[in-house]
């Protein structure tokens, strides 16, 4: 892609309506822009990131076992009374009539929805146990939206939901989803603390917020200092065998959010020493709620001679809201530094002046990396060296392949580690180099 072709409207100031890092940083590098309160557009660089997120989303989630659905945002006010949730939900729910004076709402969630489609469609108990899941916009009228994509009124999330006949099995397909969130922020590069957490307006007895520890974090956490150091996810997790053990290994410590702090709890009297008090951001949260809502509107399936209402699980990741947290985890002074799965780019290629050299061979080392599969943006304006070089950082692609007339009079081009600021100096010709340096 050619910079001089891409809509990407970037500030050199710090937005005044931007009071966190990761908002002012999205704002500056052209991500999203504001067209109501909490309601942003997203831009080119912006989306393809939130594409990335959702291409490893759905990756993982299908390794997991669940098959993807997608629901409507608009949803009857009916199903949500039969639940008993419509009158209880509160003002974050937006409501509204069509033409003919019909209640509906755009959906904050969708455990309504959801059991209704698995009631008019699943009859037998062989098709148990099932996970359904969706990556779908939604909106919950925030009485005050603030910190940019971190909590705006409309978001886009991913949600599963879990149907299962027996406690057993249920608590096996909360474990799976357990594993594969790890796995999934694994994946994009961040450390995600599972923390025993308040289920809130959706209800249930068991559940876990995912956490990014970060200073600008919503919420204080409490955790033995020892889990920080687990990486157990790291390679391919078989959801047949490893999901007891991966469970079992992060649950032994003690980590829970303010709601559910407990001084009391043993894991926490046996290794106070060991507990640290940070702030979090949550990027996940995931519940078991049993029969909550199978059983308020009447989903029930027969199983060896008795009607048994399907115990269910609800599973979430903020999407959207994963990238302000990204950029929280990890930024600098000068802008964002991407993880390499989820750039926008992996290259920032920079043109460093006019001279008709340093263009040709710009303009032949961004079609050997086109032509080798690698994502690149070609800064092929006019913009000065300096320039150049701050919209690189600010941007925050892994790579920056840097040309000027006074390295190719040395024969090399240069390669900078956006993360480490490394700078590795490549003979102009040994293109095969430069390609093994970005892709290792």
């Amino acid at each position: 892609m050619l910079f001089s072709k891409l809509f990407c409207p970037t500030f050199k100031e710090n937005p005044k309506d931007a009071s966190i890092v990761s908002h002012s940083l999205m704002l500056k590098a052209g991500l999203i822009r504001q067209t109501a309160s909490g309601i942003y557009a997203w831009l080119p660089l912006g989306l393809k990131v939130l594409r990335k997120v959702e291409h490893i989303i759905h990756l993982e989630m299908e390794q997991a076992g669940a098959l993807n659905v997608l629901m409507p945002t608009i949803q009857s006010a009916d199903i949500w009374r039969e639940s008993g949730r419509y009158d209880a939900y509160g003002p974050e729910m937006l409501r509204l009539k069509d033409r003919h004076d019909r209640e509906f709402l755009y959906g904050p969630t969708n455990e309504e929805e959801i059991t209704k489609l698995f009631r008019d469609n699943v009859k037998s108990y062989k098709q148990f146990p099932m996970n359904l899941y969706q990556v779908q916009w939604k909106f919950r009228d925030e009485i005050r939206p603030r910190f940019g994509v971190m909590r705006g009124r409309e978001f886009l999330m991913k949600d599963a939901y879990s149907f299962d006949l027996s406690q057993e099995q249920a608590t096996i397909s909360y474990k799976k989803m357990f594993s594969a969130y790890l796995k999934i922020f694994n994946t994009m590069g961040l450390q995600a603390i599972p923390m025993q957490a308040d289920t809130g307006p959706i209800g249930g007895d068991l559940s876990h917020e995912f956490m990014i520890l970060a200073n600008t974090g919503e919420s204080e956490v409490f955790c033995d200092s020892k889990i920080l150091t687990l990486n157990t996810v790291a390679q391919a997790i078989n959801y047949s065998t490893d999901v007891e053990d991966i469970y079992s290994e992060y649950t032994k410590y003690y980590s829970a959010t303010d709601e559910k702090h407990d001084v009391l709890d043993s894991r926490y009297v046996e290794n106070v020493d060991s507990i640290v008090s940070m702030r979090g951001i949550e990027v996940g949260h995931i519940f078991y709620f049993g029969n909550k809502y199978s059983k308020a509107m009447g989903l029930s399936i027969l199983h060896n001679g008795e009607n048994i209402n399907p115990l269910m699980g609800s599973y979430g990741i903020g999407v959207s809201r994963l990238l302000g947290a990204m950029i929280e985890a990890s930024h600098d002074e000068k802008g964002i530094i991407w993880h390499k799965s989820v750039a926008p780019y992996l290259v920032m290629l920079n043109s460093l002046g006019n001279d008709e050299e340093v263009i040709k061979i710009a303009q032949h080392i961004y079609s050997f990396l086109q032509s080798n599969n690698i994502e690149v943006l070609y800064n092929d304006t006019l913009d000065g060296a300096g320039a150049k070089l701050n919209t690189a950082d600010l941007l925050g692609f892994p790579y920056q392949i840097n040309l000027g007339s006074k390295s190719l009079a040395l024969g090399v081009v240069e390669v900078k580690n956006r993360k480490s600021g490394e700078v590795i100096k490549v003979a102009k010709d040994n293109l095969q180099e430069l390609l093994n340096i970005i892709v290792l």
